[in-house]
């Protein structure tokens, strides 16, 4: 996936404030309202939001360039849709933090220095980023056997992407399309019509193509065996666009099609066999899932 596009959203806990943050450019942004409503012990997030407005339009009268450095990005809302939002980096956002008189300014520092650390030790070391995924999702009760088939399942995922990028598909849109095409074939459903199968979100924008936050990702509602025929059908991919040399998005759209289809043989032989589905429309933890939704 390109490194300019967004990659995940998740929203992180400062000593009991949400504060949502997503990767844009290959680092953590967070929502400047969120911030601004922490610091100043706002419960009212529209009167964060004026108090916002006014400290930018201040900075700017004073002839501050910290505002511009602020870009808009789509942040989930609390009525579950996704509108733009004013964000900034970290360093962008010590330099805003510095403008709002505020007790709880120099913790908010070193936690904001602490994200930021964390996320330039993943990019030298993606291992450490594997680890604390493993970790959340221990955290969030999901045996090691599951874990494992997810982790497996990433991995066979991103090997899809970057194969897909040497074949001249690189749009988030078109790799949306052969992820659509991959799931259609294996289990007769979108991923978007799998979310609505299993009872989950549906965003506006496509979030099947990435991994998006723990909770209305489909695939943290997998079970077993819905996560192995998932890895099946874009291995299977891969393994067809390779040898084929398929390029362009047409040909690799027919190789998501017939990838999608090895896995979906094989799920029906099994169906046959066992004499039950591959997929439920249970959600995999569904008690833990529920709070964390």
């Amino acid at each position: 996936m390109n490194t300019s596009a967004i990659i995940t959203t998740k929203i992180a806990i400062f000593k009991g404030k949400k504060v949502r943050k997503i990767i844009y450019n290959n680092e953590w942004w967070f929502s400047v309202v969120d911030v601004v409503q922490a610091l100043t012990d706002q419960i009212d997030n529209t009167v964060a939001r004026k108090y916002w407005n006014k400290l930018a339009q201040r900075l700017r009268d004073e002839g501050s360039e910290v505002v511009t450095f602020c870009h808009q990005l789509k942040l989930e809302s609390s009525d579950g849709k996704k509108y733009k939002t004013d964000c900034a980096n970290t360093e962008t956002m010590f330099r805003l933090i510095q403008s709002i008189p505020s007790k709880k300014a120099e913790p908010f520092k070193r936690w904001l220095a602490r994200v930021g650390y964390e996320r330039i030790q993943e990019i030298e070391d993606p291992e450490l980023a594997t680890k604390r995924t493993r970790a959340l999702y221990k955290a969030k009760g999901y045996p090691d056997s599951w874990i494992e088939k997810r982790m497996r399942g990433i991995e066979v995922r991103e090997t899809l992407t970057d194969e897909c990028k040497k074949r001249n598909v690189g749009e988030s849109r078109e790799y949306a399309i052969l992820t659509a095409e991959i799931s259609k074939a294996a289990f007769n459903m979108t991923p978007s019509q799998y979310k609505k199968f299993k009872g989950l979100k549906r965003d506006k924008v496509n979030r099947e193509a990435r991994e998006g936050a723990l909770g209305q990702n489909l695939r943290d509602h997998m079970d077993d065996l819905e996560l192995i025929f998932s890895m099946l059908g874009e291995a299977s991919t891969t393994e067809i666009a390779k040898n084929k040399n398929a390029q362009g998005f047409g040909e690799n759209k027919q190789a998501a099609k017939e990838g999608g289809a090895v896995a979906g043989s094989a799920r029906k032989d099994l169906e046959i066999k066992s004499g039950k589905k591959v997929t439920s429309a249970k959600n995999y933890l569904p008690g833990k899932q529920k709070k964390l939704s």
